[in-house]
């Protein structure tokens, strides 16, 4: 595997991607903000100095490269492979109703026998990120892993794009699928938020939304824990997230960021499905602790690969955590390099949810809130 990475504050030129195209890249995988990606003159761009490679990627609340974390810039990594053993899609999603649906037609277009991984991208907002991820895995199987995020717009939660060969859409999903043995995938996801306030019980919820907590308005409920912090809702949401409890009131390692709220019926729209008479409890958390769960991210990922084989990591974080974290952010993408070693590059992106399995399940989720990484070496 040969790699190599661009990162651009103004449109790209000839003379400036001149270095990435030298290895002749099967893959470009694109990390951009709103600006920076809606740019007219980029998909032209890209498929003339990329005439032979596929091109995706989407928009961003942040890029992340070698170099740290960024905004309103482009980066641009470019993949060689020994054998190119992937396939790139797209599919229109016509809404949030439409997840589910999108994300089977999604994996039909990459389906194959030997097909073991997919990588998505989604838009970041008016989709349901669960109900995708179940759209996908009810076509590919289980067996499939699948990764990947949703789109951001610097926090504004109003509209994203993706990227894929040369279409820039508001309204589209990008896939990759790996086949075969030629290309590895190994994954780590990890939170590092602490639980504060009591276990609440869901009484009222429909999908994604929110209606009531211990048969109270869930939005009165959450302001009272806010505090002063309320009247910047829904913005100051991001940093106070809730943890989906299990049955047996254990954690699950699943959170659920606010992106909405509903004054009239006292909702809250969450940015993944919770579960009726599940259990939910608020989140907080440090720098330190953030930092510390992107490291152990990296660590469950880069168990799955010798040391020192060059590899790509992309990692998708959540915008919560780079509000937290503010200045400080670059901490926790020094945790995952550290890990990983001089022989790997970095790439990614802040995003409005996180797609992996937890841990060592083989399930995936939608998670919000975490930092995942995903791995790829040949």
């Amino acid at each position: 595997m040969e790699i190599r990475q661009a990162q651009f504050t103004t449109t790209p030129d000839a003379h400036g991607l001149a270095t990435i195209a030298a290895i002749k890249p099967h893959l470009i995988i694109v990390f951009g903000s709103v600006t920076r990606m809606t740019d007219p003159a980029l998909p032209a761009l890209l498929r003339a100095q990329f005439p032979d490679a596929h091109h995706m990627g989407c928009t961003t609340s942040g890029e992340i490269s070698n170099a740290g974390v960024a905004d309103d810039s482009l980066v641009l990594t470019a993949v060689r492979f020994k054998q190119p053993g992937f396939r790139v899609a797209s599919v229109e999603t016509a809404g949030m109703d439409d997840s589910a649906e999108a994300g089977q037609r999604l994996a039909a277009k990459l389906a194959a026998e030997d097909l073991h991984s997919i990588l998505v991208f989604g838009q970041g907002v008016n989709i349901n990120g669960s109900a995708l991820i179940e759209g996908i895995t009810r076509v590919a199987g289980t067996h499939v892993t699948l990764t990947g995020g949703l789109a951001g717009d610097g926090g504004k939660f109003t509209q994203t794009w993706t990227l894929c060969d040369g279409v820039v859409s508001d309204r589209h999903i990008v896939g990759v699928g790996l086949y075969g043995a030629a290309i590895q995938l190994a994954h780590g996801s990890f939170g590092g938020w602490q639980p504060f306030g009591a276990t609440r019980r869901v009484t009222r919820s429909k999908a994604n939304v929110l209606f009531e907590l211990d048969g109270e308005p869930a939005l009165e409920i959450y302001k009272r824990y806010l505090g002063e912090y309320a009247r910047d809702l829904p913005g100051s949401g991001l940093l106070f997230p809730f943890a989906m409890i299990g049955q047996d009131h254990g954690e699950t390692g699943l959170i659920r960021t606010i992106l909405g709220i509903d004054e009239v019926q006292g909702s809250l729209t969450l940015a993944g499905d919770i579960v009726e008479g599940g259990f939910l409890r608020l989140m907080a958390a440090s720098t330190n602790a953030l930092v510390d769960g992107a490291e152990a991210a990296a660590a469950a990922a880069q168990k799955m690969f010798k040391k020192g084989e060059p590899c790509l990591a992309m990692l998708v974080s959540c915008i919560g955590r780079k509000l937290v974290m503010g200045g400080r952010v670059d901490e926790e993408v020094e945790a995952v390099g550290n890990v990983f070693g001089k022989h790997c590059v970095l790439t990614g992106f802040y995003s409005n949810g996180e797609i992996s399995p937890y841990l060592n399940s083989p399930e995936c989720k939608l998670h919000n809130q975490t930092m995942t990484v995903t791995c790829l070496s040949d």
